[in-house]
């Protein structure tokens, strides 16, 4: 088992770090994981080393704003002054073109969770064909007044206050709803897993957590606008397969509205091979979940099947 961390130049300067897991063998399968708002992909190491353990390499890159990208620069919270939802598409897009470079010939399946797979669904809007599966984690759905009142506060806070300007208004509208289900509330991240030693560790982690600017906000906005739009769906690959994973109380996917939403809309795009699997009591971070190893065990079979 091999962990490397390096970094790949964009052209607007900004230094994406990202994290290779690899087996001694040539892997017959690559998974790129595109993280969740306010973490990073070294998070994902446990899943990582159980999908190396199957013989399939791991690559992934903490976004703008987060994680090692964002300390560099020090832009925690912050995409970037123009279109920066398209500009985080496109660094996974460039990790998948080293991904193709070092494994030439090798499937590749992107797997994006919460933020991540939002970015993932416009990602395969866009680079479809580059991916041979979908792995959808935490996703949902939002109704489109919510995205369009989000996106008038964050581009009046812009206005107001500046793009790199924290908005505790956005994080409370965002975020602050999502722990009401489960009082009565040992911590503001109840919502993340029902293992508290999980949700611990994500507190303790100082690469995790944070208010993010109202630049920030209006993006992620404007990229949830893009993923539901109709005529976006359509040009993902009919022939693509995709599968959902949601925990049934995750309140991102509005415990399972969203995510059923969002799952439609694909089946309703033409698209031949999309699945779904609820797990009864999960919460929004099924790999972080207490029954974590039967969601590693999902996946894997998952893959198994469509490679």
């Amino acid at each position: 088992m091999e962990q490397h961390r390096f970094t790949i130049s964009r052209p607007d300067d900004i230094q994406l770090s990202v994290q290779r897991w690899s087996g001694t063998e040539q892997p017959w399968a690559i998974v790129q994981i595109a993280h969740g708002m306010a973490e990073h992909v070294s998070r994902y190491d446990a899943f990582a080393h159980f999908l190396v353990s199957k013989g399939v390499a791991v690559y992934g890159n903490d976004h703008r704003g987060h994680g090692r990208t964002a300390a560099a620069a020090g832009d925690i919270g912050y995409f970037a002054d123009e279109a920066g939802f398209e500009k985080v598409v496109e660094d996974m897009h460039a990790v998948t073109e080293r991904i193709q470079q070092e494994n030439p010939g090798i499937p590749i399946v992107l797997f994006g969770h919460s933020m991540g797979s939002f970015l993932a669904r416009r990602y395969v809007q866009l680079y479809g064909k580059e991916v041979r599966g979908l792995i959808l984690s935490g996703t949902g759905d939002n109704p489109p007044f919510l995205l369009k009142l989000g996106k008038l506060i964050a581009g009046m806070e812009k206005r107001i206050r500046g793009s790199r300007a924290r908005s505790h208004v956005l994080n409370e509208i965002s975020f602050g709803q999502f722990n009401r289900s489960f009082k009565p509330n040992r911590t503001p991240f109840d919502w993340l897993s029902s293992d508290s030693e999980a949700v611990d560790a994500y507190i303790q982690d100082p690469l995790c957590g944070g208010i993010f600017t109202a630049g920030f906000f209006y993006d992620l906005f404007t990229g949830s606008e893009a993923i539901m739009d109709k005529r976006g769906i359509a040009s993902v690959p009919k022939q693509l397969p995709v599968f959902f994973v949601s925990g049934s109380l995750d309140p991102v996917g509005q415990q399972t509205k969203g995510v059923l939403h969002a799952y439609q809309a694909f089946v309703e795009a033409g698209l031949q091979d999309v699945s779904c699997k609820l797990y009864p009591e999960g919460r929004h971070e099924m790999l972080h979940e207490v029954n974590r190893e039967e969601v590693h065990e999902d996946i894997w079979q998952w893959l198994r099947a469509k490679l």
